[in-house]
């Protein structure tokens, strides 16, 4: 989860929310990036560079000047801010009040499931937060269009009165790890995720080797029978594997093996360990191209240093790639928001069309 979200919790400042609203071209992040800008300084960031120092000056302007209303800012990034991206960056603004920080409390609760926020820029103030279902489940003075735009991620779009809208998805982490193994190299490859937007099952069978704080992301599973966690892992899970036994890993490898949909499977080892595990997943009956797809040795290629933290940056590049290209591909459709049993009613609601 971002900082700028979890360091509100407990957080009485007065604040402003600045988020990527649109990017034409190229800029320092991608729509739907956020900072909270306080008077005495910011969390997270929209990219640095003479951007977001803008952004911080116009936050802390609204904050002394008492401006509560949300508005929208374009930033032609080389000719008026000297960056060399130049794209042209739309930041929106929004004062944190009681309002609103009681629609971010609830976005905190549901980290784990999708999300949809939307905010008035122009007009009467009003900001929201539904469901995949197009459910309110915070905020007053919006209502949920028939079909939020997925793959168009974070963007401005106009309702038939020409108002325009903030439409923000909080996406839940598609990407989910089933990490066997609290070793070094574990404990490396839990540190690198951390703060990644990802989600970790780490098993072991010895519960003293995991540490005592743990990331946010992270679920631990002491365990004498780590095999049915490959079983409870989400369809497309990614699953990597290094314990303290090859005769563990070996079990394990097998069990991954036989689930179809399993995701990316990393093992750890040498291209000896690879060529031995090969032969016995040959004997079980394991198909050519199953075998194939088994990463192993892990890491990316070039990476030589076997320390831990190298070993774990270069899985978590590794995992990146792999789950950059599962988001992309599960991005390609809109998602509709009315159930099946009840057809959308067209008539109450805004209908509200991407810019």
């Amino acid at each position: 989860m971002s900082d700028w979200l979890t360091a509100m919790e407990n957080d009485t400042q007065a604040s402003v929310l600045v988020t990527v609203a649109l990017v034409e071209g190229s800029g320092p992040r991608e729509a739907g990036a956020k900072m909270r800008v306080s008077f005495d300084g910011q969390i997270d960031t929209i990219g640095g560079g003479h951007l977001e120092l803008r952004a911080v000056e116009i936050a802390k302007t609204m904050l002394a000047t008492g401006e509560t209303h949300a508005r929208l800012e374009r930033f032609a990034l080389g000719p008026s801010l000297g960056q060399c991206c130049g794209g042209v960056v739309h930041l929106a603004f929004e004062y944190v009040d009681a309002s609103l920080k009681a629609l971010l409390a609830a976005l905190r609760e549901r980290r784990q499931q999708d999300s949809w926020r939307l905010t008035a820029l122009d007009g009467e103030a009003a900001s929201a937060l539904f469901d995949v279902a197009g459910r309110l489940i915070a905020g007053t003075g919006a209502q949920a269009p028939d079909t939020f735009s997925r793959e168009r991620s974070t963007h401005v779009a106009q309702d038939g009165k020409g108002r325009r809208w903030l439409v923000d998805p909080c996406l839940a982490p598609r990407a989910h790890l089933t990490l066997f193994g609290a070793g070094h190299v574990g404990a490396a490859i839990v540190r690198a995720l951390a703060h990644l937007p990802c989600n970790i099952t780490w098993v072991d069978e010895r519960e003293d080797m995991f540490p005592a704080q743990l990331p946010d992301n992270v679920r631990i599973a002491a365990t004498d029978t780590p095999e049915e966690f490959v079983a409870m892992a989400p369809p497309g899970g990614s699953f990597l594997v290094m314990t303290h036994s090859h005769a563990l890993d070996q079990r394990l490898t097998q069990a991954i093996m036989e689930r179809e949909d399993a995701g990316w499977f990393g093992l750890i080892g040498s291209h000896t360990k690879r060529k031995q595990f090969e032969h016995r997943l040959q004997a079980h009956g394991v198909p050519d191209e199953r075998i194939a797809a088994m990463v192993c040795p892990i890491g990316m290629p070039g990476i030589r240093n076997k320390a831990p933290a190298v070993i774990a940056a270069s899985v978590a590049c590794q995992l990146l790639m792999v789950w950059e290209e599962a988001a992309a591909a599960a991005l390609a459709a809109p998602l509709r928001l009315a159930s099946a049993s009840a057809p959308p009613r067209r008539e109450k609601r805004a209908a509200i069309h991407p810019l």
